[in-house]
């Protein structure tokens, strides 16, 4: 291996390494802020849905897409809401091409008996998908307040009721919810879901919240003020994430997020890795997407502080961490060779104590959102150290799907929407075999996911030969994590 090129290897293995590191003392600083609000005692002005006079006209949005499995299940607990039905609109913003649309008109008609005021509202295309279809339902949209819900959110019978009254402050345009989840200990694959979802949901929220940063609505289980949307720019559909889109040009201009941790909305995870792989890829490059977007309004705007900025441009850049990752992995075989030729490049490798500092970090901040959510025993702790590197082993796995999705997103390449597949799943008795929904076909990367599980057992052999373990935990992760991922792929097992 020439020298020019080592040089080159080690370059951007470093740099990958410092932008890992520079992620990870982000999240620290969230850290801080979430155990710093957990003493504060916060109040804020709020509407008294007692007085009639107050009490807003609420729309609720339900943008759905052949949701065969659900739709049932959702109508009817969205038909539960508590609130003055004088005062609410259901929308059903239906953009179904299947037999599921003629079930749904059913439901709707025998509701709309009751007194309930919905409307099922069909387009003739899905021109802009999910943000399109919101921004159709929000031009004949009666309510000041618009309530989303995807169609696998069950939100509570009093949701309205602990959201809607801080809108009473009008310089908030979103109230986001904690997505809860019903089929948690479904398998390996939700349980490592829900991890990763509940450390966005309390660190990654609460400690941007409570400091003023930059939060995101999730897309789902949130009510936003309709002014906010129309003053922002309305719904557009130019990236895969129009919620997270939509949510910085609001807060760009001002607007204020409440999030409410203490509120939870139950959601499904999905059970299968085809329809995990879907809503991954979606997220990812939807992120890069909207960094391209959006990254240089934030840098440059003055109305916000260095802090603000420093947080924004970390939270664009979230899923672009997978592609670091995924170079540091693939780097690191040649770079462990490196190491053993040029003895003079030792000093170098002084850097890889950044990817431990790195894990050692998110070690300790996944630990306080999970015990916020499961509890602090030692029992819990075990189970906590199990869980977090087999969602970090797995999450080394995806690296190669995301980091695919990522430079699609930076470069530029539009695709379309593809929602993720809903199953209907409740207990860890029930099967999602024939859902008609799913991916037929084999991702395309399997290859190279097992071509990467073959290269990362070469690298763990490498240790012996130049007796050099440090790196030999790091390539036993990738190999189980790639082997996880390409065996369920090819079995079409969660």
């Amino acid at each position: 291996m020439g020298l020019t090129i080592a040089y080159i290897i080690i370059a951007i293995y470093s740099i990958s390494l410092l932008l890992i590191f520079f992620y990870s003392l982000a999240q620290l600083n969230l850290l801080v802020n979430y155990l710093g609000q957990k003493r504060q005692n916060q109040t804020a002005p709020k509407f008294n849905l007692l007085d009639p006079k107050e009490i807003p006209f609420v729309t609720i949005q339900l943008p759905v897409y052949n949701e065969e499995y659900v739709m049932e299940r959702l109508l009817e607990n969205i038909a539960k809401i508590e609130y003055p039905k004088s005062k609410l609109e259901i929308q059903v913003l239906d953009d179904s091409t299947d037999d599921s649309v003629d079930v749904t008109a059913t439901r709707i008609a025998e509701l709309q008996e009751t007194g309930l005021d919905i409307q099922h509202i069909r387009r003739e295309n899905r021109i802009g998908f999910k943000a399109g279809a919101l921004k159709e339902g929000l031009k004949i949209a009666k309510g000041d307040f618009i309530a989303i819900f995807d169609a696998d959110f069950m939100p509570s019978s009093d949701w309205l009721k602990k959201t809607v009254i801080y809108f009473k402050d009008e310089e908030i345009g979103v109230v986001q919810t904690r997505w809860g989840h019903i089929n948690r200990e479904y398998s390996t694959l939700t349980r490592i879901q829900a991890f990763a979802l509940d450390a966005h949901f309390t660190l990654e929220q609460v400690g941007r919240n409570t400091k003023g940063h930059f939060i995101n609505f999730n897309g789902t289980a949130g009510i936003w003020r309709k002014d906010c949307i129309l003053d922002a720019g309305n719904w557009e559909g130019d990236t895969l994430t129009e919620d997270l889109d939509l949510s910085y040009r609001a807060q760009l201009k001002n607007w204020k997020f409440k999030y409410l941790e203490d509120v939870e909305t139950p959601a499904e995870l999905p059970v299968v890795i085809s329809a995990a792989r879907s809503q991954q890829f979606r997220w990812n490059k939807g992120g890069a997407e909207n960094f391209r977007k959006t990254v240089w309004s934030v840098i440059t705007a003055k109305n916000i502080p260095f802090k603000t900025k420093f947080h924004g441009v970390m939270h664009l850049l979230n899923s672009s961490m997978f592609l670091c990752v995924f170079i540091v992995a693939v780097l690191s075989i040649p770079s462990l060779y490196i190491k053993n030729i040029y003895g003079h490049m030792d000093w170098i490798f002084s850097l890889l104590s950044l990817f431990t500092i790195s894990t050692i970090i998110l070690f300790v901040c996944y630990w306080f959102t999970y015990k916020s959510i499961q509890g602090s025993s030692f029992d819990n702790f075990v189970d906590y150290i199990k869980l977090f590197f087999t969602f970090f082993s797995v999450a080394l796995g995806f690296s190669l799907h995301n980091s695919i999705a990522v430079l699609e997103g930076h470069m530029g390449k539009r695709s379309e929407f593809v929602r993720t597949p809903k199953f209907n799943i409740n207990s860890l008795t029930e099967t999602w075999k024939g859902n008609k929904y799913l991916a037929k076909k084999l991702s395309p990367n399997m290859i190279l996911e097992f071509g990467l599980m073959v290269y990362f057992l070469f690298g763990m052999y490498s240790a012996v030969p130049l007796n050099d373990f440090g790196l030999f935990p790091f390539h036993f992760m990738l190999f189980l994590g790639f082997s996880f991922v390409f065996f369920k792929s090819l079995t079409a097992r969660a």
